[in-house]
């Protein structure tokens, strides 16, 4: 039976509610809804206008707490966000990344069996692994999952990702939705280094600190690899068409992106510094040409990649009636937009 919005009997756990995701959804939730929320975080400085809401519990904890775990998994519907996924990360701390992405979730899941939760784990599309540059549409359920080798750390947050995926699904008694994430962006994406984190955060934040700060930016290997990129409101909305779908999405893997925003990276930084330019009032000759870097030299040893991740979104269209719908210059120019107010400050 579809969950009810207007029940306001119904709480649901969101962990990672102040991330880049969870931030979006916990206030989609308060808007859209009736719902109460249970909100597990370490960082709550994106919802810091939520803190008071007498809808909301907040929770300064992570998953590595077995209490917490067991305290999460008494509410019918768990969201789980929490994760590293920062990719300098991958290279540098490869077992505090896997711990993040399989230990923790995986104790999780097995508390939400016991509890009788409905476990939506949001996974990553990194799990389909090392693709090439002429791959198909990548499907959840025939799809071919190859990985680069044990001395290519890079793949740490994949393969513990897909474990957690394996571990869910065949865990008895588990109600459960998996969604893989092909590139979210919007604001409150990531961080600025060396402002309100460290290490190399994902590429758009990436671009947007560097157009911020006026320096070039960097091209990894050339910048030919292709992704697309989705919004973070469609990935809201793929929410919600889950949450109203009844049974229908119950046991199943689905992609969540916008195959129409595909793009190479090197594409995407032509597209970011016009943008800015526009946004700023400035000449385009004015900014930094791009830069090319060795992926290595960048993102330290142990750096591999795919070369095209392109999602098939048939499942989600056919199971829940959902498809994405934001341009790529739509969601390019709200997280541009975004970037350069919150950041401002900090641009030198």
């Amino acid at each position: 039976m579809p969950l009810q919005f207007n029940d306001a009997s119904v709480t649901v756990a969101i962990v990672g509610c102040g991330g880049f995701i969870g931030s979006h959804l916990l206030d989609a939730v308060l808007c859209r809804t009736k719902w109460r929320v249970f909100g597990v975080d370490v960082d709550f400085y994106r919802i810091q206008h939520r803190l008071n809401d007498e809808r909301c519990e907040f929770l300064n904890a992570d998953l590595a707490d077995a209490d917490v775990v067991e305290r999460i998994a008494k509410y019918p519907v768990v969201v789980n966000l929490a994760a590293i996924c920062i990719p300098s990360r991958y290279m540098a701390e490869a077992p505090t990344v896997i711990r993040s992405n399989y230990d923790h979730p995986a104790a999780l899941a097995e508390a939400c069996a016991r509890s009788g939760a409905w476990l939506i784990h949001f996974s990553t599309s990194e799990v389909y692994g090392r693709t090439p540059a002429d791959s198909a549409e990548l499907e959840e359920d025939a799809s071919e999952l190859v990985f680069g080798p044990v001395s290519s750390s890079r793949w740490s947050y994949a393969t513990a990702k897909l474990l957690t995926e394996r571990f869910i699904a065949g865990l008895d008694g588990l109600r459960w939705t998996v969604v893989r994430p092909f590139n979210f962006v919007g604001p409150y994406m990531d961080f600025m280094p060396g402002v309100d984190g460290e290490g190399i955060p994902r590429v758009l934040a990436n671009f947007s600190t560097a157009l911020v700060r006026g320096e070039p930016l960097k091209l990894v290997n050339g910048g030919k690899a292709c992704r697309t990129f989705t919004s973070v409101f469609d990935a809201v909305d793929f929410v919600f068409a889950l949450l109203s779908s009844g049974d229908k999405g119950l046991s199943q893997a689905f992609n969540v992106g916008n195959p129409q925003n595909e793009v190479s990276i090197a594409e995407l930084a032509d597209r970011m510094r016009r943008i800015y330019a526009r946004l700023k009032g400035l000449p385009l000759e004015s900014l930094p040409e791009p830069e090319v870097v060795d992926g290595e030299a960048f993102y330290g040893r142990g750096y591999d990649d795919s070369l095209r991740r392109l999602p098939s979104v048939k499942k989600a269209e056919n199971l829940l009636g959902f498809r994405a719908q934001v341009p790529l210059d739509v969601v390019l120019e709200e997280s541009l937009n975004w970037f350069i107010g919150h950041y401002s400050y900090a641009a030198d």
